[in-house]
């Protein structure tokens, strides 16, 4: 347990390493080498600490202060699953972000922008009471505001400021949450709540609190009606920010955060979400289809996306949160994918335009390759990861008798079909541009990150093989379903 405080540690210093670079080194191009290599190494190196993490469960009390007066970590099944995730998404974003944010001014601002979203992330993945994670939400969260503004022009900062706006709402409603919680119990120990929740007479008065989490992780996480700054700030961002922010960041804000709360802390039922979750694939798709900024298209479907991860959780049994795991970590590879080839043809075309791009193919036969992987794994076409995570949600709605929410999952998939083979045809099929004919594929370490990213694609398929599952998924879904149990983590 002890190592995975690297995985907060690691990125932090890292961040504050490379702000101090403009100190000893004076060559800008060298300190951008250097920023390039330094970043890559924290992320390899937290990528490959949190997959040796899979396993884990237990506690670690920082500087020795034992819970409730010391900063307790913790880690379970759920925690371990994110954390892998996450980190790995981290290192293709920073190996994909060297030669595609030389188009931007400054390196090292952006590596330590991104190294702190990255121990914010990992903070509140780790977190143990509810006043530090409020704090490495607010880390996470204030730097993913600066990297949506980092282009600096208008539409970037008019996108960066809604989001703050937005954010900012949901940051009030965790703190007067976390202040009600304090008032009531005297800690701030997830695990003593936990256990006091378990025996309280007071239940009535923990629902006000617990709303005010829902709205504030519902606002993180970009769940409809509560989605309105996602759409703006998605495209805005640099693509390694927006495979970043769609891909793990609004899942361990939003999601990991609000199910982790209310499953584990308040063992309250999650019924409720599912039709949240239908809310959001019936709204996000429509929306997604009438795009034609590519980037904004998938900002929108992952709206879609998102309500299938909400929906399988709000089912509340075995199999829809086994499928709604497995589908959050599926997204996580194939979004990501889908922002980053975006990114590239932009970063050769100079357009996000679906209607100036046509027969990139013939160019860059890479991105076209990866992008047409990455959208039959989004639409749920076997035998690609998204099939079977899809597939799992389904069958798990009609095992719980809502054959109702089986129907419209089934529908928003089709609607999700439709919208990428529409990117597909505009982009990537059809005859070139005469404009376009010299174009040539994306940078070397750009097609490297994007290749990764498709053959997870269909790797992470495995993970339903009864070996992968029972140290990958199954633990996460035992970590949930163990509610209020989640206390006895804590000695």
């Amino acid at each position: 347990m002890e190592r995975c405080i690297y995985l907060i540690l690691l990125p932090l210093g890292g961040a504050f390493i490379i702000a101090a670079l403009n100190a000893v080194v004076k060559s800008a191009k060298l300190r951008n080498i250097i920023s390039d290599i330094l970043a890559n190494l924290v992320t390899l190196a937290a990528a490959g600490i949190a997959l040796a993490s899979f396993g884990i469960k237990g506690s670690y009390s920082v500087g020795a202060w034992p819970p409730p007066f010391g900063i307790n970590l913790v880690a379970d099944g759920f925690s371990t699953l994110m954390l892998a995730t996450v980190n790995t998404i981290a290192f293709c974003a920073t190996l994909y972000s060297v030669n595609y944010m030389d188009q931007y001014t400054s390196k090292r601002h952006y590596y330590s922008l991104f190294l702190l979203m990255l121990a914010g992330m990992n903070g509140v993945l780790l977190s143990g009471d509810f006043f530090n994670m409020f704090v490495f939400i607010e880390i996470a969260s204030i730097s993913s505001y600066a990297l949506v503004g980092f282009g600096t022009e208008a539409e970037e900062l008019e996108a960066s400021f809604k989001y703050m706006v937005m954010g900012g709402i949901a940051s009030a409603f965790m703190l007067l949450a976390v202040a009600m919680l304090y008032s009531s119990f005297g800690v701030l120990n997830m695990a003593d709540i936990a256990r006091a929740i378990a025996v309280s007479p007071r239940a009535t008065t923990l629902k006000f609190p617990l709303f005010l989490f829902i709205i504030a992780f519902a606002i993180k996480g970009a769940i409809i009606p509560f989605h309105a700054w996602l759409p703006d700030a998605h495209p805005s961002a640099p693509a390694p920010v927006s495979a970043m922010l769609s891909g793990v960041l609004i899942k361990t804000l939003g999601i990991y955060a609000m199910t982790r709360i209310i499953m584990n802390i308040f063992a309250a039922d999650v019924t409720g979400l599912a039709p949240l979750g239908i809310i959001s694939i019936i709204i996000g798709m429509p929306l997604a289809l009438g795009q034609t900024d590519i980037k904004r298209l998938l900002a929108y479907s992952s709206i879609s996306q998102v309500g299938y991860i909400v929906l399988g959780l709000g089912l509340g049994t075995p199999l829809g949160i086994f499928g709604a795991l497995f589908h959050l970590i599926n997204h996580s590879i194939f979004k990501s994918l889908l922002f980053l080839n975006s990114g590239a043809v932009a970063y050769r075309l100079g357009t996000r335009e679906l209607n100036d791009m046509g027969g990139l193919n013939k160019v860059m036969p890479i991105t076209g390759g990866t992008s047409f992987i990455a959208s039959l794994s989004i639409a749920g076409i076997p035998p690609f990861n998204g099939f079977f995570s899809k597939l799992i949600i389904i069958l798990a709605c009609v095992k719980a008798g809502h054959t109702g929410f089986a129907l419209w999952a089934v529908a928003g998939s089709i609607l999700t079909l439709s919208s990428f083979m529409k990117v597909q045809k505009l982009a990537f099929f059809g005859e070139i541009a005469e404009q376009h004919k010299k174009i040539k594929e994306a940078p070397l370490l750009m097609s490297v990150s994007v290749v990764i990213l498709a053959v997870l694609c269909i790797a992470s398929s495995f993970l339903l093989l009864p070996g992968l599952r029972n140290i990958t998924l199954q633990p996460a879904v035992d970590a949930l379903l163990a509610g209020a149990e989640y206390a006895k983590i804590i000695k």
